[in-house]
């Protein structure tokens, strides 16, 4: 972590990872992790060992390729980005890099953001950020934005781990992401990305996941069924 920040320390982090560094930051409740049984917890841990190994196999041209389609499917999804606020993420263990669509939207006229962990227990903020703005580093030596503003996204974009037919995503297990949402004034359009082999059987949920309005995947723009 840069020692050179103050007391309160920000963090950049894709949605739901903070908890891997440390469960005091939170996420689900226990009480709802609960309700879970220990045979739906444990396929979920290791379906996310399974598939973030695959997706850590991609060379990377592999995944300039897949990316460059993610973002053109993404494009046709949306239409008009003029003074929308977009919030992505900083890629992170090989998911989609989608740096350069933030910088497509930048042009367009849209205000980009990413996403910044503030505080313990706390939902993510986001933070206006466009490609040549400073950077500070944070967990994981992951990127964020050093001095943008706050805003509320009119749409965001987020990696999954892995995704079922009524796009519910599969996160990293701390329950960041869907805590986000329910903290929004408005609820943004959601659009998770992936590659195909993230597709899952349908899996059960906690109580307070929150869908995807679409997962967008190289071969396919998926809704919810």
């Amino acid at each position: 972590m840069n020692q050179d920040h103050d007391e309160t320390p920000q963090f950049a982090s894709p949605p739901c990872m903070l908890h891997e560094l440390s469960a005091d930051f939170g996420g689900h409740p226990a009480e709802d992790i609960g309700k879970l049984t220990k045979s739906m917890l444990a396929w979920r841990k290791l379906e996310r060992e399974r598939l973030i190994g695959e997706r850590l196999k991609l060379k990377e041209v592999q995944r300039e390729a897949m990316d460059a389609r993610i973002a053109e499917r993404i494009e046709a999804c949306i239409d008009g980005t003029q003074g929308l606020v977009i919030s992505a993420y900083w890629p992170f263990r090989n998911e989609p890099d989608l740096k350069p669509l933030l910088k497509c939207f930048a042009r367009e006229g849209a205000r980009t953001a990413l996403p910044v962990v503030v505080a313990k227990h706390q939902p993510l903020a986001f933070r206006e950020w466009k490609s040549g703005d400073k950077l500070a580093r944070g967990v994981w030596n992951i990127p964020y934005p050093a001095e943008g503003a706050e805003v509320v996204p009119d749409i965001v974009i987020a990696p999954v781990v892995g995704f079922d037919r009524h796009c519910f995503r599969l996160g990293y297990g701390g329950g960041f992401f869907d805590r986000t949402l329910a903290a929004q004034p408005k609820m943004p359009l959601r659009i998770g990305v992936g590659y195909g082999f993230q597709l899952l059987p349908a899996f059960d949920r906690h109580i307070h996941d929150i869908p995807m309005d679409m997962v967008v995947t190289p071969e396919a723009v998926y809704a919810p069924e």
